[in-house]
């Protein structure tokens, strides 16, 4: 990859140091660019053990245009992209994730049947909850009780997905805890103490009901009596061990 690298950088200093480039030109460097990159993700030389590998182009928005040359010019190669944005970052949605404009071509075939039975709606809701909230910012007093319920699940959602940094979190908890924010279970949980909740349920899975999570973790799915396991360890977790 540094010699990549270097020859990369040979191009763009060839070509775009020259104060005659136009427009047209420069966007022919961009794609050979590209093309240099992706080329080399498809195959590695026998030399250096062969196979492919995932390349990972960062690219920095100019206030935020997604739909730019240069932005678009890499998503027409990559198998989707990872948005993110500084106004979330400062808000505390950490990773600042815009679940609008990130999308993956692959879809959901690279995820467990797990994570798919719990995560299947929660992108169109989060993107849902945040046009409402851009609209509500001109008040709330007009706002039906669908919507309202709307808002105060997605606040709720959002900090579920807020992650510590260097805190990776295995495949069955994230999947109970997100099945507990999709099917209500803390709705009527106050937004200031979700992540507690979190915590706390993950701690009490762990020492009471250990079986749940080593089936998510095994079979990859939530069958149905690990669903109604789940369901009422949920529910036990909620009335012996956490009070508003």
């Amino acid at each position: 990859m540094s010699n990549l690298a270097v020859e990369v950088t040979n191009i763009v200093n060839k070509y775009i140091d020259d104060k005659g480039l136009t427009t047209e030109q420069v966007c022919g460097v961009l794609d050979v660019v590209s093309f240099r990159v992706k080329q080399a993700s498809y195959s590695i030389e026998a030399e250096y053990g062969g196979g492919s590998l995932t390349a990972l182009p960062i690219i920095e928005t100019q206030a935020g245009d997604i739909a730019a040359y240069i932005p678009t010019n890499v998503i027409s190669i990559t198998d989707g992209q990872i948005y993110v944005e500084p106004d979330l970052f400062n808000a505390g949605i950490r990773p600042a994730l815009n679940v609008g404009l990130s999308v993956s071509r692959v879809g959901s075939a690279a995820q467990t049947q797990a994570m798919k039975q719990v995560a299947g709606r929660l992108r169109l809701e989060l993107a849902q909850y945040r046009e409402l909230t851009a609209f509500t910012q001109f008040g709330t007093t007009e706002l039906d009780r669908a919507t309202s319920s709307q808002l105060e699940r997605g606040q709720r959602i959002t900090e579920i997905l807020k992650q510590p940094q260097y805190v990776p979190m295995p495949l069955e908890k994230q999947v109970m805890i997100l099945y507990a924010a999709i099917n209500g279970y803390i709705d009527d949980v106050a937004v200031d103490k979700v992540c507690d909740f979190e915590t706390s349920l993950h701690r009490f899975m762990e020492s009471s009901h250990p079986e749940i999570g080593t089936a998510i973790a095994r079979e990859k799915e939530i069958r149905a009596e690990t669903e109604e396991a789940l369901k009422a360890a949920i529910v036990e977790f909620k009335q012996s061990h956490y009070s508003e």
